[in-house]
């Protein structure tokens, strides 16, 4: 028996027990060892109930003696409560849960159960109960011969419907037993000894049953030594590959440009503002990259606002100089069309020729890309299309790239030869972070907004206190300043969402008459969008109603106030975006959240918008609500799945990681000295290694 065996011929498996482990995704032996528990119940001192402390967390166990379904209380017949009374012999104690009737099926009279939960006295004070107790159900014939399910610190695991907690660890515990000697250690061991982590196989052993004296809290918290190894190995793995890639990279030839920077200045003459310290910091670290032999591969990464379009734009007025095109992917039609409205007026005042490509749009006009004309090429996936040739594309830009696919961006490069490539986000995502899901990238951080930005004031509004909404809103206008009204983008339902807008603005235009109130949404023409834009920030429009078609690269400094209708469907990172369109020019301004009800995560997300404005403060939150994997989109981004790190716990340990997989690949390019330890490489990342190159 082997780590990659077939779980069912682990002796008291067998089919029907494999094909519900199939179900958790446990089909191999290696799958089980690394199926870590969600949590951990201390069990090792199993109280009397007599001797149970109110207000502590405790385990009992005993018999079944009644079980009922009764009213809550007469004033509320609906709300139902379970109760169940056990007895060990010396006293009795009662568990409650409320509306769920169907744990009537679960418990019988004579049971043997286990229940572990907070011990409170009960309303007369003359015994004890658990409320929503976490329980057991012990079989009679279900032996405790190995002693893994009282006595002990005890793991709890996801389960599946027909396999009980017993019965799963019953089958890690013989899994452990037939198979943990086969576990190889492929992790360099001087590099286990210089971070005193313990042993593989001493590890998965222990996450599983933990050896006494094991701190409870760290255990559940997946700090214990045990725990951080196998998040270390996860993390180095993850590293390695990516060192690996970075490595290939600088062993690519790719284009030295050699602009004149006679477009640069031109166009910093024409712009109506000065760059910022950070922009120029990171101006420079592309015109490096760029000048160099090997392909740039680069991230900028900066808040809303901090001015990321007009350095990515200089990089591309680089490439044009050098006589090669430049293409800007962006995820959306609606952000694709925004970077070209932004882009293209100061593109064509240097006499330079901008192209636009989106599905939709009607005139796709190939040729002006296949031969050159089009020396900036903006657009959304339809840029990767069969259709689509470059004459020579030198530079490509992708704008918040960890809503693209992998191959998406490798396809993209395909167009050129070694282009370089230059990476837009504007979701902040802490350094530690942005190197494991960016790791083969270089990175610049724009980290300082333009002096005349002014903090945001954010409010959550009920839905019953429009007033005070209307009377902000009757006041900035009166100021001579504008207003946004921005209704959320429900993809179920565009129409009907469409249709609010509009019945909104109607609404506005009655409740403002004196007003110009308009409205913009995705499903109106390019040139349409364009000219409302236009007016709205000449001062021609007060009240903009818009979808979430503003959310980026709309600059009105004049523009004060922003209105998020139905705020609570909003994510986070999108209030922020959509926040960072007002506070642009020297006058107060505000942000008010008006919200209709919603989930618990719903109210974290607007009560951390009330409370700050910083975007890396509210990305960690973002990834706290979300967790990692829905935060990256790490399943499209092509980054491995981690089971027993987490990014955002661990950023220590992924630091040290990262450090030492990069010391080992520039010493071992090719692993050729560790061979088990590529083997486990090729085995974690599959085919993801080859396509998560950026080069």
């Amino acid at each position: 028996m082997d780590i990659l065996s077939p779980i069912q011929y682990i002796k008291g498996i067998g089919p029907r027990r494999a094909a519900l482990l199939a179900k958790l995704g446990i089909e191999i032996v290696k799958d089980i060892l690394f199926y870590l528990p969600t949590r951990y119940e201390d069990r090792s001192s199993i109280k009397k109930i007599t001797q149970l402390i109110s207000g502590e967390i405790q385990t009992v166990t005993g018999k079944v003696i009644k079980a009922e379904v009764m009213p809550a209380s007469p004033r509320r017949p609906r709300l139902k409560i379970f109760s169940v009374v056990i007895t060990d012999g010396n006293g009795a104690l009662t568990a409650k849960w409320f509306n769920q009737t169907y744990l009537g099926k679960i418990f019988k009279p004579a049971h043997k159960v286990v229940f572990y939960g907070l011990v409170k006295s009960n309303y007369w004070g003359s015994g004890f109960e658990m409320v929503n107790p976490e329980y057991e159900i012990i079989d009679d014939d279900e032996e405790d011969a190995d002693h893994i399910n009282t006595g002990r610190v005890v793991p709890v695991y996801g389960l599946t419907e027909g396999l009980s907690q017993r019965q799963l660890r019953s089958i890690v515990h013989l899994t452990l037993t037939s198979a943990l000697a086969t576990v190889t250690d492929v992790m360099p061991e001087d590099i286990i000894t210089d971070l005193h982590l313990p042993g593989l196989r001493q590890s998965i052993e222990a996450v599983h049953f933990p050896p006494p004296g094991t701190s409870l809290s760290d255990l559940n918290g997946g700090t214990s030594p045990y725990h951080q190894r196998l998040a270390f190995d996860e993390l180095f793995t993850l590293q390695l590959g990516l060192a690996a890639i970075k490595n290939n990279e600088i062993s690519e030839k790719g284009i030295s440009f050699e602009p004149t920077g006679k477009l640069t200045g031109e166009l910093l003459e024409k712009l109506p503002f000065k760059l910022t310290g950070a922009q120029k910091r990171v101006i420079d670290d592309i015109a490096k990259d760029m000048k160099s032999p090997f392909p740039m591969n680069r991230l900028i990464q900066g808040d809303v606002g901090s001015g990321k379009t007009i350095v990515a734009f200089i990089a591309m007025l680089g490439a044009v100089e050098s006589g090669y095109q430049t293409a800007l992917m962006a995820p959306t039609e609606i952000l694709a069309e925004q970077h070209y409205l932004n882009i293209h007026s100061l593109a064509e005042s240097l006499g330079l020729k901008i192209h636009l490509l989106t599905g939709s749009k009607k005139d796709k006009n190939y040729d002006m890309i296949a031969s050159g004309k089009a020396q900036i090429v903006i657009g959304t996936h339809a840029l990767i299309q069969e259709a689509v040739s470059f004459k020579n594309l030198g530079l490509i830009v992708i704008d918040e790239q960890h809503r693209f696919g992998v191959m998406q961006r490798a396809q993209l490069r395909k167009k050129g030869t070694n282009p370089d490539t230059l990476i837009m986000t504007a979701t902040p995502i802490p350094r530690t972070l942005a190197i494991t899901l960016y790791g083969d990238l270089d990175y610049s951080l724009i980290d300082e907004l333009p002096p005349n930005r002014t903090p945001v004031l954010t409010k959550v509004i009920r839905e019953l206190q429009k007033n005070i909404v209307y009377d902000l809103m009757d006041r900035e206008t009166k100021a001579g300043r504008q207003v946004y009204v921005v209704y959320p983008l429900i993809e179920e339902s565009e129409k009907s969402n469409l249709k609010a807008a509009i019945t909104g603005m109607e609404a506005l235009q009655k409740k403002f008459p004196d007003l110009k109130v308009g409205l913009i949404h995705g499903k109106l023409p390019t040139s349409e969008r364009e000219d409302i834009m236009r007016d709205f920030k000449k001062g021609l429009i007060q009240m903009l109603v818009s979808t979430t078609v503003i959310e980026v690269g709309v600059d009105v400094p004049n523009a004060t106030l922003m209105v998020i209708i139905h705020a609570e469907r909003f994510g986070l990172s999108q209030l922020h975006q959509l926040r960072g369109r007002v506070g642009r020019g020297a006058a107060k301004s505000h942000c008010l959240l008006l919200n209709y009800g919603g989930s618990v995560d719903a109210m974290k997300r607007l009560d951390i918008m009330a409370r700050s404005n910083d975007g890396f403060k509210i990305a960690e939150k973002d990834l706290e609500i979300r967790g990692p994997g829905e935060f990256f989109g790490t399943r499209q981004s092509g980054l491995p799945d981690l089971k027993a790190a987490n990014l955002l716990r661990d950023y220590k340990l992924l630091e040290i990681a990262r450090k030492q997989a990069f010391s080992l690949i520039e010493k071992d390019p090719s692993l050729s000295t560790h061979p088990k330890l590529r083997r486990n490489l090729e085995d974690f990342w599959g085919k993801r290694l080859e396509l998560f190159k950026t080069a």
